[in-house]
């Protein structure tokens, strides 16, 4: 029988290694996500210039760079230059989070375009000390509940879900009764912070209440509840092609040491191509999107040249693990190696290595005791998410106290119990079922990506589906017509 565990250690920091000391670490704050190649560019020309070989993504689409001397006033000259916030002494203040990253890579929500993030990021005139995420729950890319306030896009046009978890203690994010207008985030989340909401003096709902005080917002009534992702990880890496004939690459480095030189390269390469943004994501990869039919042979030179290599299997992409850590570093290639020697699938799942307390956004977790005796061996427990699906922000115990040795073999019977459960879903979905037995009512379903509808009347006879068509029983690899956005980026209508 599961026992239910509370994730009582989901607002944690991240943790480093002995070699590259978290003293030594410059952090920069790339708001939301993107940045300039220009930018870019300079950051690395000067973490370079100051000693660094390589730079790190962080979990928060921050840039680090660990450096033995930091010349502030050099630093200062930079950041100021690209008008971009940085850190040198701790983590008093944190990187907003955004899925921007998302555009064009997975489905989105419908009104949800780069131009309302940009926007909503520039309203942010201040560092804060909070967790924020602003993220669209139609993709999957991006974790929704890994801040302190979560804004989380409805379906009305730039209306979003407040979500408050401030408290170590709290399993579950609080949800606000009320949708807050896009341009007005800025506001709410500040003056939030001003209240100071880690102190436990105030409920969640008190604190909303207060920070609304005095504050001429626009907001709607919360008319129904969040839809959450299915909680298939994504595959965020290679050559992809875009609406509109152009491509989007992601880059993923095993030991999230992105190397100058490369870095350099890639940057000149996209200021010599127009791509006008590379965006983080929190697993800790690189993406360019906008690459033209004409320069493909560019990119390809680019990463032959230096070595990339961005065929990765979906086993050795979808982990979490803390910046700099090298034991957890240690303990996934070990786990890697190992299951790949099985031959086994771990699609649709993802993995971390929680040594220290960290934020959990993944559905199975190799958790290492630290209670434990020092004389004694090593062990773990392994956790998995409600539904495998994170975002539930509920984890439960597979098992307790075991070597590293039976970790394999374990992460693989966790493995058919997950499938397992999709089978039982797909079968027990009472919506699904209700449809079965309703065959003479027809529905319309909308790409939420270029809006093309699907009405079950008419069918799509350029993919020679037949009117009268359910959509559920529409085959798994159709994708739109238009767009050609998979079959799970359709939302009823």
């Amino acid at each position: 029988m599961s026992i239910r565990f509370k994730s009582a250690d989901v607002m944690g920091t991240k943790a480093v290694s002995t070699k590259e000391k978290k003293s030594d670490l410059v952090r920069v704050f790339v708001k939301g996500g993107i940045i300039s190649p220009g930018d870019f560019q300079k950051i690395i020309q000067t973490a370079n210039e100051l000693g660094a070989n390589f730079v790190h993504l962080g979990s928060r689409q921050d840039i680090l760079f660990s450096l033995k001397d930091k010349n502030l006033e050099i630093l200062e000259k930079t950041f100021d230059s690209i008008q971009t916030a940085y850190d040198t002494d701790g983590e008093e203040f944190q990187n907003i989070v955004s899925s921007y990253t998302a555009l064009d890579v997975m489905p989105t929500t419908h009104w949800l375009a780069s131009h309302i993030y940009h926007y909503i990021l520039d309203t942010f005139d201040y560092k804060p000390k909070l967790k924020i995420n602003i993220t669209d729950p139609v993709q999957n890319l991006v974790p929704l509940f890994t801040g302190n306030i979560n804004f989380v896009a409805s379906s009305h046009e730039n209306y979003w879900y407040v979500y408050l978890r401030f408290s170590q203690i709290d399993t579950k994010p609080w949800c606000a009764p009320e949708l807050v207008f896009g341009y007005d985030l800025a506001k709410l989340a500040k003056q939030i912070e001003a209240l100071d909401p880690q102190n436990g003096q105030l409920t969640h709902s008190e604190i909303f209440r207060k920070a609304r005080e005095g504050l001429t917002i626009n907001t709607q009534n919360l008319d129904q509840e969040l839809t959450y992702p299915e909680a298939t990880s994504p595959y965020y890496e290679g050559m992809n092609r875009i609406t509109g004939g152009k491509y989007w690459l992601g880059l993923y480095w095993r030991n999230n040491k992105f190397t100058i030189n490369f870095l350099k390269a890639l940057c000149e390469l996209c200021l010599k191509t127009n791509i006008g943004k590379l965006s983080i994501t929190p697993w800790k990869s690189l993406i360019v999107r906008g690459i033209a039919e004409k320069d493909r042979l560019s990119w390809e030179k680019l990463l032959g040249k230096f070595g990339i290599n961005i065929r990765h299997s979906s086993l050795e992409l979808n982990w979490h693990l803390p910046v700099l850590d090298e034991e957890a570093l240690d303990i996934k290639n070990y786990l890697v190696r190992a299951l790949d020697k099985q031959d086994i699938s771990t699609y649709g799942l993802s993995f971390s290595i929680k040594i220290r307390n960290m934020v959990l956004f993944t559905s199975i977790v190799i958790e290492k005791n630290t209670q434990a005796k020092e004389k004694d061996p090593d062990s773990f427990n392994i956790l998995y998410s409600k539904d495998f699906n994170p975002n539930l922000s509920e984890y439960y115990y597979f098992v307790k106290n075991v070597a590293l040795e039976t970790i394999p073999s374990l992460l693989i019977e966790l493995s058919y119990k997950y499938y397992d459960q999709l089978d039982v879903r797909k079968t027990g979905d009472p919506k699904e079922n209700a449809e079965e037995v309703n065959p003479g009512q027809t529905r319309k379903y909308q790409c939420s990506s270029c809006l093309t509808i699907y009405d079950e009347s008419i069918g799509d006879p350029s993919s020679d589906i037949t009117a009268g068509t359910a959509f559920l029983k529409l085959p798994a690899d159709y994708s739109c017509p238009v767009c050609e956005s998979p079959k799970s980026a359709y939302r009823l209508i």
